[in-house]
């Protein structure tokens, strides 16, 4: 790369980072811009896209620039300045790109079915009156003019708050002044007119009430502007109350360094510079945009009834094994010890399952325990209010909640409070530790004794996204890892050193050394005869180490296909280096968001699934864990759903030796298959891969299991 360090051992072997999740979100955009998806859906990625970029620069952008304010380099040894310039080039060719694509194709396209953003110019009298009316009902009473003048400072401006900038002239004394009017986030970013679908935008409507906000005086010029700042922190280590410090560090975050200026594009040069002036911002961070800035703002859109203009709806299938002859709900807890459950959302149902779960757990007088981590989660999940319940009624209840979860601090630390109200013991995770594993523990009197039941997850327990994104999850009763999952949390509540583990792998612990093993166990037992095989599905692939120890299995003959959603900075395809290494990403209608692991030789066959990306914060800074899927018929349907993404040629892209991405097509004559296309018609079918094999030895395990009873 042309921003490398010549220091840098890494230089010709690994993509950067920044660089690589740029690329990924150019595939969203890709998708907006495919005209084989709904139009509706083709504005969703639009609004998708945007708010990603959001994310990034509060985030990834911010620390670059800190790095370059405190003179200190990122660990990749490349340049923080090289790669802010780059990521700026990069991002206002794809700015341009999104804008060519609203204003060329899709706000026209959706004009020609009769949903329309129409400019107030272009509105009849009629609807003028409509907006003006509009205006003084609704907009005028929530705004506030801030002037900058003579005891008037510079006022603050929030993150990602979409203002109005004004100039004003005093006709009697002829002094100017500049005044900002922000867009309240209780307004919608468009206004229907009428029962149409017929839209303005808000900053056009405020535009054009100007004179009513400042009587008296001329308008000179008006124009919007928008603002990103830091939103990034970080807990430091001694800090004696959890809660208190994260608490303490959100109220910071609002005030964080502003990352990035967005203007309109008309905007006057002398606005534009008064800006950059007051709002300390490198003009390398300032866009010019061509309206509207917010483009979130246009999921108003998305929600217009018309169905014709989405994707049909999909309704998540209950799995064969959690279903019953009268449609009532099945005994979990006697599934489970049958055999392990996969499930595979959103195919298969997260309600009917893990939500049965949890709240068959808290309805059964012989549970003794709950045990549970919370990530991320909304108000409408049934799992935490049945937390409290459990608690309440006497079970042992306890809640791991990560009140680091970017972005959901707020929304955990009240979820926290009102889980220890209900008398849940609640622990808030530890500092420089972001609790991510996926886990919920149930243990339940039985004949005697005690069992543990468990689910481990690729996903959050979040029932909305379990509608979006794609997860698995493994309920297994099997001794080794419901021990293991009951240690770890003693662990993580209690004051411990951490011991070893039987089965599962634990990240800060060992998880990379456990996958290095296996890599390096198929590079052992591989031959030209029987060859050996690395398949891996992620999020993103960043560990240097473990993209080394891929290489040298590589090197050493072993095939690898990884599928990579996001983020890859493993160079595939090089000769001598990489050139068995295949790297594929899926995109689609939902969210490609599992985590599997698979190595293949003619020894052994193993398969793993969890909650850890091969990152260096997922393997250091993180609690997350990884489990084996011991079930053979459950590896087998694992594997069958890894080769069908590896087969799909019609939402996915190859990764090419030079960090260029291409979508792949059907060869001629060859069928389209879209992965996401056929596991929702093979769950409706409820054929799912190896699903007749894999009921098959459920039932004559079941049978083994009545037998020993017996």
């Amino acid at each position: 790369m042309s921003d490398a360090s010549p220091d840098d051992p890494h230089a010709d072997r690994l993509f950067n980072r920044e660089v690589s999740w740029l690329a990924f979100n150019h595939r969203v955009l890709e998708l907006a811009a495919d005209p084989s998806v709904p139009l509706l859906e083709r504005i969703r990625f639009c609004v998708i896209f945007v708010n990603n970029l959001d994310e990034f620069f509060m985030v990834r952008v911010a620390g670059l620039i800190d790095h370059v304010v405190q003179g200190t380099g990122p660990s990749d040894g490349r340049s923080p300045q090289l790669t802010l310039d780059a990521i700026a080039s990069s991002y206002r060719a794809m700015q341009s790109e999104l804008e060519d694509l609203l204003h060329g194709s899709l706000l026209p396209a959706l004009a020609r079915v009769e949903i329309e953003i129409v400019p107030l110019a272009y509105c009849s009298p009629e609807e003028r009156a409509e907006l003006k009316a509009v205006f003084g009902d609704q907009v005028y009473p929530v705004l506030t003019p801030l002037a900058v003048g003579p005891g008037q400072p510079f006022p603050y401006i929030s993150n990602l708050s979409l203002s109005v900038g004004v100039t004003v002239r005093d006709p009697s004394t002829g002094e100017v002044r500049f005044a900002r009017v922000k867009v309240p986030e209780v307004l919608p970013r468009l206004f229907r007119l009428g029962t149409a679908d017929r839209f303005v935008r808000i900053d056009e409507i405020i535009a054009d009430g100007l004179p009513a906000l400042f009587p008296g005086m001329e308008i000179v010029a008006s124009s919007t502007f928008r603002v990103t700042r830091d939103a990034d922190f970080e807990i430091q280590e001694g800090a004696d109350d959890l809660l208190e410090a994260v608490e303490r560090e959100l109220s910071r975050r609002r005030f964080g360094d502003v990352v990035r200026l967005e203007v309109d594009e008309s905007m006057p040069p002398d606005m534009r510079a008064m800006l950059i002036d007051q709002l300390d911002v490198d003009v390398r961070q300032v866009f010019a945009i061509r309206p509207p800035l917010d483009v979130a703002g246009l999921a108003v859109l998305t929600k217009v009834d018309r169905p014709d203009l989405r994707f049909k709806p999909w309704q998540p299938q209950v799995p064969p094994q959690l279903t019953s002859e009268d449609d009532k709900p099945v005994d979990m807890f006697a599934e489970i010890r049958k055999g392990d459950i996969l499930v595979h959302h959103p195919y298969e149902s997260f309600t009917a399952s893990v939500e049965r779960f949890i709240e068959q757990a808290v309805a059964d007088p012989e549970v003794l325990a709950i045990k549970h981590t919370i990530y991320r989660t909304s108000g409408n999940a049934p799992i935490v209010p049945a937390l409290a319940v459990a608690a309440e009624e006497g079970k042992q209840a306890v809640a791991l909640v990560e009140v680091t979860a970017r972005f959901d601090e707020e929304r955990n630390i009240r979820w926290a409070r009102a889980l220890e109200r209900a008398g849940v013991h609640v622990v808030h995770g530890s500092v420089g530790l972001k609790t991510h594993c996926k886990l919920a523990l149930v243990v339940r009197r039985e004949g005697g004794r005690t069992r543990r039941y468990v689910h481990i997850g690729t996903g959050n327990y979040h029932p909305s996204t379990a509608r979006l994104y794609t997860d698995f999850g493994i309920f297994t009763c099997d001794e080794d890892i419901t021990a293991d999952v009951a240690d770890l949390f003693n662990q993580l509540t209690g004051f411990a050193r951490p011991q070893g583990f039987h089965a599962i792998w634990v990240a800060p612990l060992h998880l990379r050394g456990h996958v290095i093993a296996e890599i390096r166990r198929c590079v052992a037992e591989h031959t030209e005869a029987a060859p050996s095989r690395v398949t891996m599905k992620m999020n993103s692939l960043a560990d240097p180490i473990v993209i080394e120890e891929l290489y040298r299995a590589s090197q050493a003959g072993v095939e690898i296909d990884l599928i990579i959603r996001g983020i890859c900075c493993l160079r595939p395809g090089v000769p001598g280096l990489s050139e068995r290494i295949r790297v594929v990403s899926v995109l689609g209608r939902f969210l490609e968001h599992a985590r599997v692991f698979r190595f293949e030789s003619a020894v052994a066959a193993t398969s793993y699934l969890g909650s850890a990306d091969m990152m260096q914060r997922n393997l250091d800074s993180r609690i997350e864990v990884i489990t084996p899927v011991r079930d053979p018929a459950l590896s087998d349907r694992l594997k069958a759903i890894l080769e069908l993404e590896l087969a799909d040629n019609g939402g996915s892209w190859d990764l090419a030796a030079d960090g260029s991405w291409r979508r792949r097509s059907p060869a001629p004559g060859e069928a389209q298959l879209v992965v996401q296309e056929e596991m929702m018609r093979l769950a409706k079918d409820g054929s799912t891969p190896d699903n007749q094999s894999r009921l098959a030895r459920r039932e004559e395990k079941a049978e083994r299991l009545r037998r020993s009873e017996r």
